[in-house]
């Protein structure tokens, strides 16, 4: 039987964590006890720097049944990041892993149909949303507009997919390869190119608890997720640059049209406004610019994407 290894990041959740533990042990325990995976299995909970009292009851977990391992990172480190650090870090010991988040948002039920699609011959299994009608109005159509753009920008994301996931042990030595520093894994997963599948699910209320992403977070996430993996927005600076010399050659031949006329009046209005549209043109090109130019910057200083403090099950080196 193969050793399935549940990686669960926690950020301020001690209202919610009981609860978790509670379900998320009644799903592993009913798995071991009918041999769909190995009694060595394991649920980790990363504590991403957590405020409260997260840590605290990790420990507690821990202490009083070994089914449940915690690995608290030094600081907040971010999702994508703590995500990261679970993974690498039962990299060995697992034979595959499934990541989902602390709120019980994802569908624990559909854990069967992940193990039964990774049985099939499959490395990567993605859960995927079947609707968005329980978000708010703003949060569905801004999900839907950002997977829309990435999609014209030629970026490979699944569809409604969060970060949901089951990966082989074969598909996280993979991932280790990829060693970039702004992490947006939902782009990284589907270019391992390994034989993947999707399993669609109803996504739940929170249980307890606020969503700790802000919309200032989210638009720092859909920035990251474009910015690492396309220079199209680049390339289309190039192209507007482009259109703007053309129409700059026939404001000069119209000029120099209305001069000979006799019509050498130019409008207020026109002049104002050529001058405010392409100076901000000009800024808002230099900020895409200056974009990637700190991505390179973070990039060029290889800093540990994470460090963990502790690890309960036994001591591992930061990456």
């Amino acid at each position: 039987m193969k050793k399935l290894y549940l990686v669960i990041p926690c950020y301020n959740e001690e209202e919610v964590l009981l609860e978790t533990k509670k379900r998320l042990k009644i799903k592993m325990t009913d798995l071991i006890k009918n041999k769909v995976v190995s009694p060595h299995s394991k649920i980790v909970f990363v504590n991403d720097g957590s405020l409260d009292n997260t840590w605290n009851l990790i420990l507690d977990f821990h202490k009083k049944d070994r089914l449940f391992t915690g690995i608290n990172l030094s600081r907040n480190r971010g999702h994508q990041n703590a995500l990261l650090a679970g993974l690498m870090t039962v990299k060995d010991d697992a034979d595959m892993v499934i990541t989902l988040d602390c709120d019980l948002q994802d569908d624990i039920d559909v854990i069967d149909k992940f193990i039964e699609e990774y049985n099939n011959g499959n490395d990567i299994v993605y859960g995927v949303r079947k609707s968005r009608q329980k978000d708010t109005f703003f949060k569905r159509n801004s999900a839907i507009m950002l997977y829309k753009l990435m999609h014209i920008l030629g970026i490979e994301v699944i569809y409604n997919h969060a970060d949901y996931r089951l990966m082989s042990k074969r598909a996280i030595l993979c991932l280790e390869k990829f060693k970039e520093v702004n992490l947006f894994l939902r782009g990284i997963v589907p270019l391992i190119g390994y034989k993947y599948s999707v399993v669609y699910y109803d996504r739940q209320e929170r249980f307890a608890g606020k969503s700790k992403y802000s919309l200032k977070k989210m638009l720092s996430f859909a920035l990251d997720g474009i910015t690492s993996f396309t220079i199209k927005p680049i390339r289309l600076i190039v192209l507007l640059g482009f259109m703007i010399f053309l129409i700059s050659i026939i404001m000069l031949v119209y000029t120099l049209i209305r001069h000979f006329s006799g019509q050498t009046i130019i409008g207020w209005l026109s002049v104002m406004t050529s001058v405010w549209a392409i100076g901000g043109l000009q800024l808002f090109s230099i900020g895409i610019i200056g974009e990637y130019i700190g991505k390179i910057y973070l990039e060029t200083k290889a800093r540990p994407r994470y460090i963990i403090d502790e690890y309960l099950e036994e001591k591992k080196k930061s990456k």
